[in-house]
C-alpha cells in the first residue's frame, strides 16, 4: 500500500508549487491541508491514516498525547531545525523519526524592521486615513536616528537587527543571560543590564529562544520600566512576554505601542483585543513566511521523505 503524506497548515495553498514533488510520484500519496486544527480530535481525523506528515513550524503541536493517537505515523518533518511543539522523546517512543529543514534568518529580521518602521511612522493609521478620505496627516513620527534600540538577544537574528539599527544611526544596546561585553563589542553594541536596557530604549525588540529561563521574562514590572514613549516589538515567541501584563500595558498606555507577530493562541481569536487595540501593529505570524524560505522548506521536505524511504534519514532531530 502506498504511504500517505499530509502537508499541514498550507494556509496559502502553495506547498505543492514550492518544490518538485514529482520525485515522490508513485512512492507516496501526498495531500495538503489548508485549515488550522482546533483540537487533537480534528488532527487525528485528518491525518490518522498517514505514515508521513510535513508540519509548518509550530502551527500544529505534536505533544505525547497526540503522537499516541497516530499509530501509523512513521516520519514527521518540521520546517526549520527546532520545533518546541514536537515532543521528541514521545516521538522516539512511538517509533516516529523526526526530521527538519534549513531556514533563513533574514526574513524575520526584515519583518522586525517592517514592524519598527510601521510603528514609528504610524503607517497603518495614515494609510487607512488615505483610503477612507480621512485627514491629511494626523500623526507625528517617532525618529530612529539618534534614538536607542534595545535588543533582548544578540544571536543570528538579533545581530542582523542591530546592524540595520546602526545603519539608521541608532544607538544599539543588547542583553541576554549569556551575553558578554566582548561579544557585544564585536557587534558594535553596548551590553546593558536588562533593567537599564528597558529604561533607556526607545524601541525594545525581542530575539530570544523560548525556554524555561525566558518564559515570562517581560512581566508587569519590566513593562513599567519602559518609557511611555517606547515601543515593544516581538517577532520571537509570545510567551517571552507575559500576555495579561502586555494587554494592561497597552490598554493603560504604560508604553506607546507594540508590534507583534507572535501570539499565545494562533490563529488569534477573532475577538481578541490585540486585533483592535489602537496602539498595536499586529501581523499573523509572518516572520518566516517568504518565498525563499518556503521553497527551501518544501524542497528539503521532499529530500527528507526520499532519504527516509531509502532507509537513510537525514536532518534528524532529537
Amino acid at each position: 500500500m502506498t504511504p500517505r503524506c499530509a502537508v499541514l497548515d498550507d494556509y496559502q495553498d502553495v506547498a505543492l508549487s514550492m518544490a518538485d514533488w514529482s520525485a515522490l510520484a508513485g512512492a507516496v500519496d501526498v495531500r495538503t491541508l489548508r485549515q488550522p486544527f482546533r483540537s487533537e480530535d480534528e488532527v487525528v481525523a485528518a491525518i490518522g491514516d498517514c505514515e508521513i506528515v510535513v508540519a509548518m513550524r509550530e502551527r500544529t503541536p505534536f505533544p505525547a498525547s497526540l503522537l499516541a493517537r497516530l499509530p501509523r505515523l512513521r516520519l514527521l518533518i518540521t520546517s526549520g531545525m527546532r520545533n518546541a511543539a514536537i515532543d521528541l522523546e514521545a516521538a522516539a517512543r512511538h517509533g516516529v523519526t523526526v526530521c527538519g529543514t534549513g531556514s533563513n534568518t533574514e526574513p524575520p529580521v526584515e519583518l522586525t524592521w517592517a514592524l519598527i518602521l510601521g510603528l514609528a511612522r504610524s503607517v497603518v493609521t495614515e494609510s487607512a486615513a488615505m483610503r477612507a478620505g480621512g485627514p491629511w496627516q494626523s500623526t507625528l513620527g517617532a525618529d530612529l536616528h539618534g534614538r536607542t534600540l534595545g535588543l533582548l538577544g544578540l544571536g543570528k537574528i538579533g545581530s542582523r537587527v542591530a546592524r540595520i539599527g546602526q545603519a539608521f544611526g541608532m544607538n544599539v544596546t543588547a542583553w541576554s543571560q549569556n551575553l558578554t561585553a566582548e561579544r557585544a563589542a564585536e557587534a558594535g553594541v553596548h551590553a546593558a543590564a536588562k533593567d537599564e536596557l528597558l529604561e533607556t530604549s526607545d524601541f525594545v525588540s525581542v530575539h530570544l529562544v523560548l525556554s524555561d529561563r525566558t518564559r515570562g521574562l517581560l512581566g508587569a514590572d519590566e513593562l513599567r520600566r519602559m518609557r511611555p514613549t517606547a515601543y515593544l516589538v516581538n517577532t520571537s515567541r509570545a510567551a517571552i512576554v507575559d500576555q495579561p501584563a502586555l494587554l494592561r500595558a497597552l490598554g493603560e498606555n504604560w508604553i506607546a505601542g507594540a508590534g507583534l507577530d507572535v501570539f499565545d493562541h494562533e490563529p488569534l481569536p477573532a475577538g481578541h483585543p490585540l486585533r483592535t487595540l489602537p496602539n498595536v501593529l499586529a501581523l499573523p505570524h509572518l516572520g518566516y513566511v517568504t518565498r525563499r524560505n518556503y521553497e527551501g522548506y518544501f524542497q528539503q521536505a521532499v529530500e527528507d521523505i526520499t532519504a527516509f524511504l531509502a532507509g537513510s534519514p537525514i536532518r534528524q532531530l532529537g
